[in-house]
């Protein structure tokens, strides 16, 4: 796997995902820089991303908002990727979701997870999901059916969002404050399969709705009035 110069970083937040790091970082698309953000795991995951050719940081702040951001500020691409490290998603399928933030023709693309099987997505996680993307369209106008963590756009004007949350609400404030800045917000089907190992969020009820609870203390912020506008016009941010 190379590790520079790189056209597009992958940022992999990473907490205890030994079993499925080497799935996923074998996937990383050629050319491609892997960051894997770890976020205080005790089973050898660092070592194992190291010893694969990724480039790995250590966020000490326990929470995915906070994993997400230490990957973003360690990039260097013009274009990041953000993708879980559970082998739930392949990063195979990044070109797809980056593709449009690469020509210029949208500025944030998630991919809206489509399950491959019953047990990839828990009904109360799937249920959150929908209230929130609900919320989310009332919210900003903008048409998305999912708040999935696969997503891509570009670096500095993602950077100048300055998003705040460190906990479950960094996927949402990305989107919501992208959305109040004018950016071209789109979604594209991926295949989502059963998580490698135990989910430290959507995998029980707590943590579902506690992840809820902070997405709605996002969306209760006010729009913001200085941010980014139009950040791909005419090819993106550079």
């Amino acid at each position: 796997m190379e590790t520079s110069p790189s056209s597009v970083d992958v940022v992999l937040p990473c907490l205890d995902e030994a079993e499925a790091l080497p799935w996923v970082l074998e996937r990383i698309p050629p050319g491609w820089r892997a960051i894997v953000v770890d976020n205080g795991s005790t089973d050898g995951s660092p070592d194992i991303a190291r010893e694969m050719g990724a480039h790995v940081v250590h966020q000490p702040r326990r929470g995915f908002g906070a994993a997400c951001h230490a990957g973003l500020a360690a990039a260097t691409a013009d274009v990041v990727c953000f993708c879980d490290c559970d082998a739930s998603l392949d990063p195979g399928l990044l070109p797809t979701v980056a593709g449009p933030v690469l020509a210029g023709t949208a500025d944030l693309v998630l991919g809206r997870r489509r399950p491959t099987a019953r047990n990839a997505w828990p009904v109360h996680a799937r249920l959150a999901n929908l209230e929130l993307a609900r919320l989310v369209r009332r919210r900003t106008g903008v048409r998305l059916y999912d708040l999935g963590p696969m997503r891509a756009a570009r670096r500095e004007a993602l950077l100048a969002l300055d998003l705040t949350d460190r906990r479950s609400g960094y996927p949402l404030q990305m989107v919501v404050r992208a959305a109040d800045a004018g950016w071209r917000v789109t979604e594209t089907d991926v295949p989502y399969h059963p998580r490698t190992g135990h989910s430290k969020v959507t995998g029980t009820w707590r943590g579902t709705w506690q992840a809820v609870r902070d997405m709605r203390a996002v969306l209760a912020e006010r729009p913001a009035t200085a941010a980014v506008v139009g950040a791909g016009v005419d090819g993106g941010a550079r």
